[in-house]
């Protein structure tokens, strides 16, 4: 079985955004980029799968800008066996990601896809769920578990009552959550050998996809300052202030 694993280039986690002094998007000049964590977390199941024997080949795909290279040689370098850039300097919304992805399945062919359930930049959720609508699958979101087993897949959901579990008949979509593993780290010998895996460079128009977007951005803004709390010496206090600020009667 093939496995698809889409990656995406966002800004490192552990970087803070800055807003442009015009508003009009997030500063990302000399700023630190790394694979979406979620999308770890998918090349990390999807090379696990194959380390059980269910999965043959491992294709990593991105849909952004040629730096984007260095996300997908991370993710052969983690372990996948080849990579496609579709190379576009826009900014993709997630209908055009999903019409791209399908086009890449339909000439693939792979058992499952997997990807992250969102990305930490935009935290649309999006993506995975329009691809199933297009490819008319069946999709298993917010995945804690999966579990392959012959012709179908296992995947146990979060959800907000506690935890679902879905049967799904491959191929199917499935997005990862935090809590479905711990992504490894690429060895050096592994990083050295990714350069040499192939990696294949398209374009949108390759896929017949207009990534015009459809929407428009008007203005990014910092999020309001915090005010500092302050400390009540006793609950007669509490319930004092609570009524001066119109919370308690």
């Amino acid at each position: 079985m093939k496995i698809i694993v889409p990656v995406k280039r966002v800004i490192d986690y552990n970087v803070k955004p800055r807003v442009k002094s015009d508003g009009t998007g997030v500063d990302l000049a000399n700023v630190k980029m790394s694979m979406n964590p979620f999308d770890e977390i998918a090349v990390e199941e999807a090379i696990r799968l194959k380390e059980k024997g269910v999965a043959t080949e491992i294709v990593a795909v991105s849909v952004g800008p040629q730096k984007a290279q260095e996300t997908l040689r991370t993710a052969l370098a983690m372990g996948a066996d080849r990579a496609i850039l579709v190379m576009t300097d826009d900014e993709v919304e997630p209908l055009a990601v999903a019409k791209i992805l399908k086009a890449i399945a339909d000439e693939e062919a792979p058992g499952l896809v997997i990807l992250g359930k969102q990305a930490i930049d935009d935290d649309s959720n999006q993506t995975g769920q329009m691809l199933a609508a297009l490819m008319g699958r069946p999709q298993g979101t917010f995945a804690s578990a999966v579990a392959v087993d012959g012709s179908t897949v296992t995947v146990t959901r979060e959800v907000d009552g506690g935890l679902e579990t879905v049967k799904l008949a491959l191929p199917a979509i499935v997005t990862t959550d935090l809590r479905l593993n711990e992504p490894r780290y690429a060895s050096l010998p592994n990083i050295m050998k990714a350069k040499s895996k192939p990696m294949a460079t398209k374009s949108p128009a390759d896929y017949g996809v207009d990534t015009t977007p459809r929407l428009k951005t008007l203005k990014v803004t910092e999020p309001p300052v915090r005010s500092a709390g302050i400390k009540i010496a006793d609950v007669d206090a509490l319930v004092a202030k609570l009524k001066e600020m119109g919370v308690a009667q």
